[in-house]
């Protein structure tokens, strides 16, 4: 069994979530957020580029790349090669951001902080790269504000986590940015439509070091 995951982990799952994040909704949603980052940016969970084309390159004076899955990084060479912005990946985990405080003008989360292992901890580290006057720019599924969808999602979470690459279906985004020291200062919520109701619950704005 561990040889059937390791192949399921390492060959299929990047494209799996790829196609899960590649809907109509979700490239709406980035269209939304991302055009919002700019100066030296900090992508977490930047996969295999699906957000490069939304950035506005007049705005954007760095991109750093971080994912964990070399797979999705490599899968992102050609969109990278051909960026009107300068992008430099970071093979690693948001847990520890190998990069110095006070570096970072705008963090980008675009459906990553439901497959973060730490998440507090990955968003303390951002807190820490963030300069004093920079922002968290985040557009995340969570638990939904329905009690009824709500317990769909806790029923299935066991489940999808397995075929998702630990993807939670449950985590209440708002709360977990606030606990991580960080401030919201716009925040919309909704599910979204054309999306199953277990996973298309939204939550994206921005926020700000505390």
């Amino acid at each position: 069994m561990d040889a059937i995951k390791k192949f399921y982990d390492v060959h299929l799952l990047p494209y799996v979530l790829i196609c899960a994040c590649t809907n109509k909704s979700a490239k709406k949603q980035r269209e939304i957020v991302v055009p919002k980052a700019e100066g030296t940016v900090l992508e977490i969970g930047f996969g295999s580029g699906l957000n490069i084309a939304f950035y506005d390159p007049i705005k954007i004076k760095k991109l750093w790349a971080l994912d964990p899955t070399e797979k999705l990084l490599n899968l992102a060479k050609s969109k990278i090669a051909n960026s009107r912005f300068p992008i430099q990946t970071l093979n690693c985990f948001a847990e520890k951001i190998p990069l110095p405080d006070n570096s970072i003008d705008t963090a980008l989360m675009t459906y990553t902080m439901c497959s973060i292992t730490e998440p507090l901890k990955a968003n303390k580290e951002i807190k820490r790269v963030l300069r004093p006057n920079g922002k968290l720019i985040f557009c995340e599924h969570g638990i939904s504000t329905n009690e009824k969808d709500a317990r769909w999602q806790k029923k299935l979470n066991p489940y999808w986590e397995k075929i998702a690459g630990g993807c939670q279906l449950t985590r209440n985004i708002p709360k977990i940015i606030e606990s991580s020291d960080f401030k919201i200062i716009e925040l919309e919520h909704r599910h979204l439509k054309g999306t199953p109701k277990f996973a298309g619950y939204n939550y994206w704005g921005e926020a700000v070091p505390n």
